[in-house]
């Protein structure tokens, strides 16, 4: 990565009206990076995709690409490219001239352009299907040939709008490992928008959290998960144990909002004994069985709902039932203190 980032924002701000969509965000994203804007519908994420693409003006702030101010350029002015979820191709086209469609525009000669399509394709691993029309495609290869296209003009960024969003979940999964495996290959900086938590965990290097038109929390995906600096960020990546002022310094003994992972959390017959190691009693109102893990539902007797998450291999303790008394433990440093906004 250089030092010069890919992408600079500062003070962005877009209004609808009366509405506020983004809100004097700051942000850099480096060069290479697979950067990541996760959040609700709402929350500002895919506004601000269209600003750096240059498909809306801003209402104040600027947008910088590689150094150079482009706040005010038009989307063809800009060396970005976006993929959207719906892919776009065009159906009487060949695959092969889909992705040199971009080239053609340019006006790059025949010969020239097809070769260059050609290595598109194969860096997608789909030069045996150049031929072929979209119809003939399956979705994840229409995905990649969207990729493909975007890609053969070699912008310096690329801006992908929920491209994974219309694929099935097992589709999903495989495709979130092929499209890090082309970002890394093709060493362009990835700038990616989606809802899905999971997905923006396994594939980025960087996250930002949007929420309300502000970028809540900005980490690693490993910092989001852990570390969540706010309730919404601990609610809304991945699943959390939340605990109000009440319940956390009747429980943990801290003072303030607190939250615990599930997969943090153990069941046991009785207390959990041992240094830093906490527990309190409750009952199971649901076993849940998820294949690779087991989740319980439990009521503790303070007054909160837990959910604990339980490897399923053999290590795992007996089943427990609905209506079981449990004690539910955990260690002190797997408690996570939740920063108030604004604070």
């Amino acid at each position: 990565m250089t030092e010069q980032p890919a992408i600079r924002l500062s003070g962005l701000t877009k209004e609808f009206g009366t509405v506020t969509a983004v809100d004097h965000v700051d942000l850099e994203i480096a060069a290479g990076e697979f950067f990541s804007m996760l959040g609700p519908s709402g929350s500002g994420k895919t506004t601000v995709l269209r600003l750096i693409a240059g498909f809306e003006r801003p209402t104040g702030g600027t947008i910088e690409l590689f150094g150079q101010d482009v706040t005010s350029r038009a989307p063809f002015d800009r060396d970005v490219n976006t993929v959207f979820q719906d892919y776009a191709l065009f159906p009487h086209m060949s695959v092969l001239d889909n992705v040199a469609y971009g080239l053609r525009v340019r006006g790059m000669g025949r010969k020239e352009r097809r070769d260059r399509a050609g290595k598109a394709l194969a860096a997608v691993r789909l030069e045996n299907l150049a031929d072929r029309k979209p119809s003939q495609l399956s979705g994840g290869q229409r995905q990649r040939v969207a990729l493909a296209r975007a890609t053969v003009v070699e912008p310096k960024v690329l801006l992908l709008d929920e491209p994974l969003g219309a694929l099935d979940l097992k589709l999903r999964e495989q495709m979130q490992v092929e499209l890090k495996q082309i970002q890394r290959d093709l060493g362009i900086t990835f700038i990616f928008v989606t809802h899905d938590q999971e997905e923006a965990l396994t594939l980025s290097d960087r996250i930002a959290v949007f929420n309300a038109g502000r970028i809540e929390q900005l980490g690693t995906p490993r910092e989001l998960y852990e570390q969540p600096a706010s309730r919404f960020v601990a609610d809304f990546v991945g699943t959390s144990n939340l605990f109000d002022p009440d319940r956390s310094n009747q429980l943990i003994g801290r003072e303030g909002e607190h939250t615990i992972r599930p997969e943090k959390l153990t069941l046991s017959v009785e207390p959990g004994s041992g240094e830093g190691v906490r527990s309190a009693p409750g009952t199971v109102v649901e076993s849940i069985y998820v294949g690779s893990a087991i989740r319980r539902v439990v009521d503790l007797d303070a007054g909160v709902r837990v959910t604990v998450v339980e490897r399923n291999d053999r290590s795992r303790a007996a089943d427990q039932d609905r209506g079981d008394r449990v004690h539910v433990s955990w260690h002190d440093e797997d408690v996570v203190a939740l920063i108030p906004p604004g604070t």
